[in-house]
């Protein structure tokens, strides 16, 4: 083998190893993980071909990003466990405890979020005052 092709296979390795590692760290890498709390609005399963549920929770409080503006605290997020998304359709308006995943990106088969819940920590009645 010639210096040349030897230069060419290592660039070729490195460039390959590069391109892979791009892909995991963009779209199987956990950026971030944590836990919401709020009330369900609503979970859906949908989809064309990969039918997958997901969800919003509304979060209590009023947040602010402009002055003079009132917007709500909302969390939308996919739930990969089909368990998981039967147990909360059965129980819709109740108040969650849910810890997720945070994705870079999304995948088709994982949902539209880039958060994807993986268990429930609590689920409970809304309080009314």
């Amino acid at each position: 083998m010639t210096t040349g092709k030897k230069i060419g296979t290592i660039a070729a390795i490195v460039g390959i190893v590069l391109v892979i590692g791009l892909i995991y760290y963009h779209y199987f890498f956990v950026f971030g993980e944590g836990v919401k709390a709020g009330e369900l609005n609503y979970i859906v399963k949908k989809g064309y071909i990969f039918k997958t549920n997901e969800g919003k929770l509304i979060q209590s409080g009023v947040r602010s990003r402009q002055m003079g503006t009132l917007e709500n605290n909302e969390f939308e997020f996919s739930v990969t466990d089909e368990s998981i998304a039967k147990q909360m359709m059965g129980n819709s308006g109740k108040f969650y405890e849910l810890h997720y995943k945070e994705y870079k990106s999304s995948l088709p088969w994982r949902g539209f979020s880039r958060y994807v819940v993986d268990s429930i920590y609590a689920a409970k009645d809304v309080q009314t005052r």
